[in-house]
């Protein structure tokens, strides 16, 4: 995306402006699930913190805010936790580490049912009958990418009933994406992210402890292997392509365009 940047500014900022949106949600209710869910377990630190909030500048961490927005993929600032509060402190604490990429992959369920529903009214008849829905809605179809990228929309404009739904569509496919890509890197199971504490808590009974430096470490490490290999940033686009390649087909079945 850098490169994006680099070559077509406004073409990266008109991207931006239906990503930035989708990035803010998808962070704040991820950390606002973590932190609710860590109170009604007992824990109050969040919010005596001032995490429970909607105000997205509570909760973003500057390098995992980036990775969101140029790679779509990062973290946020981790809501404050004290376990020791917990009311079952190796169930609660696998409660806390699973709200937030659950909220992530409802988020990515309702966007991708909404963009179907909005299909309805934004797709022609003629156009669904010629190159069908998916073409429009799966991910990997030219269509998706014609509809994500501003620039690229002219070319789909003969096959637009209400053109200016376009703008929702955009924001939704962003959406979708951003709150997949979000749930699925924060199950890798690497310190710091909910993936770590779910393997400890499920595999190792929580006995694994690392302290806030080697937490730091280990995010360290986890930011260069981001900036220095594709690994972990293709293994996530394959596993969302794969995850919505499999949901799509459900949601059109059920609501047909």
């Amino acid at each position: 995306m850098l490169d994006w940047l680099q070559q077509d500014p406004w073409g990266f900022l008109q991207f931006m402006l239906y990503r930035a949106p989708a990035v803010l949600l998808a962070i704040t209710l991820h950390e606002l699930a973590h932190g609710y869910t860590a109170l009604k377990s007992g824990d109050t630190t969040a919010r005596d913190m001032g995490r429970l909030s909607l105000n997205p500048l509570h909760h973003l961490d500057l390098m995992g805010t980036i990775g969101m927005f140029l790679f779509g993929i990062g973290w946020a600032k981790p809501v404050p936790v004290n376990p020791h509060r917990f009311h079952n402190r190796r169930w609660n604490d696998l409660l806390v580490s699973l709200a937030g990429v659950t909220t992530n992959f409802a988020l990515f369920l309702v966007a991708t049912l909404l963009s179907v529903l909005l299909g309805r009214f934004l797709y022609s008849p003629a156009a669904l009958s010629q190159v069908g829905a998916a073409f429009f809605l799966n991910f990997q179809a030219d269509g998706f990418a014609l509809q994500l990228y501003p620039r690229l929309a002219e070319a789909l404009l003969p096959a637009l009933e209400l053109p200016w739904l376009l703008h929702v569509q955009r924001f939704l496919f962003q959406l979708a994406l951003v709150n997949l890509g979000m749930g699925l890197f924060n199950l890798l199971p690497i310190p710091p992210l909910d993936g770590f504490h779910v393997v400890n808590d499920i595999f190792f009974k929580g006995n694994l402890n690392i302290s806030g430096k080697g937490f730091r470490i280990a995010q360290l490490g986890l930011i260069i292997l981001l900036l220095s290999t594709n690994f972990i940033g293709n293994w996530i686009s394959k596993a969302i392509y794969a995850i919505q390649g499999a949901i799509l087909p459900l949601f059109l079945a059920v609501f047909p365009l």
